[in-house]
C-alpha cells in the first residue's frame, strides 16, 4: 500500500468540506433535529401510555424518519463531495427506498445481537465468575465489531449496498488498518462527549450538537472515501477527495 490512510489529512479534509457547505450542512441539521424533536414530543404527549399499538406505531414513524435523515445527511455530504464543480438538485440527497429497508435491516440485525447478549448476561447472573468475563470479552468484542462495520451506512448510501453487503464491505474496507481507525472514533466520540459533559453544567451548549454531528458524520464520510483511495492505491489529494 504506498499511499497509506493519513489522520490528520482525513480531519483536514472533513473540515475544508464543513466550512465550504457550512449553510447547506447546518440547514439539513436543524431541520432533522426539529423533524425528530416534533415527533419525539408526538410520543410522549399525544399517544397515551396504555395506547401499546399506537406508541409502536409512532415509535416506528420515528425509527424511519431517523433512518431517512441518517442516510439523507450521508447523501448530502457525498453529494457535496462529488459535484463540488457543477450544481446539484435536491432529489439528489434523497435515499431511496432500497437504502432505508438495507439500513433498518443492520439495525434489526445489530439490536437482535444486543438483545440476546443482554439476555445471556442476565442469566450468567447467578455465576459471577462467567458474568464478568462475558462482559468484559462482550465489550471488547462489541468495540471491535463496531469498528469492523462503522462504514456499512456509508456503503449502503455510497455503493448502494445490501444490508450483508455493506457489512462485509466494512469488514474488508478497515483490515489493517483498525488502530487508525480506533484513533478516528476516539476523535469523533470527542467531539460527541465534550459538549455533551459540558452541556450539563450550561445547558445552552448543547445547541452544539446541531454542528458536531454533521461533522462527525463528514469525517467518517471522508474517513470512508480516503481508506477506499488507499486500498486502491491511487494517488490520494485534496482535489481526488473533494
Amino acid at each position: 500500500m504506498y499511499h497509506p490512510f493519513s489522520i490528520a489529512d482525513t480531519i483536514k479534509t472533513a473540515w475544508y468540506i464543513f466550512k465550504r457547505n457550512f449553510i447547506t450542512i447546518i440547514v439539513f441539521s436543524v431541520v432533522s433535529f426539529i423533524l425528530l424533536f416534533l415527533l419525539g414530543l408526538m410520543v410522549e404527549l399525544i399517544v397515551a401510555p396504555e395506547a401499546f399499538a399506537g406508541k409502536m406505531f409512532v415509535s416506528f414513524i420515528l425509527v424511519l424518519t431517523q433512518a431517512y435523515t441518517t442516510l439523507g445527511l450521508y447523501k448530502l455530504i457525498f453529494t457535496l463531495i462529488d459535484s463540488e464543480y457543477y450544481e446539484f438538485e435536491f432529489k439528489q440527497v434523497l435515499p431511496d427506498f432500497k437504502m432505508i429497508i438495507s439500513y433498518l435491516a443492520v439495525a434489526f440485525i445489530l439490536a437482535f445481537i444486543i438483545t440476546n447478549f443482554a439476555v445471556l448476561v442476565e442469566y450468567m447472573e447467578k455465576y459471577p465468575w462467567a458474568n464478568d468475563v462475558i462482559k468484559t470479552v462482550g465489550v471488547i468484542g462489541a468495540l471491535y465489531l463496531f469498528l469492523r462495520i462503522m462504514f456499512f451506512n456509508t456503503f449502503i448510501v455510497d455503493d448502494h449496498s445490501g444490508p450483508i453487503e455493506s457489512l462485509k464491505q466494512s469488514f474488508r474496507l478497515t483490515r489493517g488498518v483498525v488502530l487508525k481507525v480506533l484513533v478516528i472514533l476516539a476523535i469523533i466520540l470527542l467531539l460527541i462527549a465534550l459538549p455533551a459533559k459540558i452541556s450539563q453544567y450550561y445547558p445552552l451548549v448543547s445547541v452544539t450538537i446541531v454542528f458536531s454531528y454533521p461533522f462527525v458524520n463528514i469525517i467518517l464520510a471522508v474517513t470512508y472515501r480516503k481508506l477506499i483511495y488507499s486500498h486502491q492505491d491511487v494517488d490520494d489529494d485534496l482535489t481526488e477527495t473533494i
